[in-house]
């Protein structure tokens, strides 16, 4: 049994102006259809959802990234969160193998100003 940790955190603002600035392009290259579905749902924190699956994002590559043959074989799109009915954070992973992976847990927090995410990856 191994266990893998990620964490990253990240400034909203910086979110915000990819956004603001390469607007439909940076969503489709990072985020998923729900992902922006959900994200646009949240109106005047919709930034600081976003910022939190983008740590999300780079926390479960950072717990991944030793099972992979390179960086380069996977993309944005491969991780992606949800989130289950009472609304805890979910992760997804596509294109990615995963047979040797028991369990993920995700932690997803944001304020107005930082957004942190944590990603465990409980190995066979």
């Amino acid at each position: 049994m191994n266990i893998r940790c990620g964490t990253d955190i990240i400034e909203v603002e910086r979110i915000k102006l990819d956004i603001e600035n390469m607007g439909e392009r940076f969503l489709k290259r990072v985020f998923t259809d729900s992902e922006i579905k959900y994200c646009e749902s949240k109106k005047m924190q919709k930034y600081q959802h976003y910022a939190g699956r983008f740590a999300a994002k780079e926390a479960a590559f950072k717990a991944i990234s030793q099972n992979l043959d390179s960086k380069y074989s996977v993309c944005w799109k491969d991780f992606e969160v949800e989130n289950d009915n009472q609304g805890k954070p979910i992760l997804k992973l596509s294109n990615i193998c995963t047979e040797n992976i028991e369990d993920i847990d995700i932690s997803i927090s944001h304020c107005k100003l930082y957004a942190i995410a944590n990603v465990l990856i409980l190995y066979k």
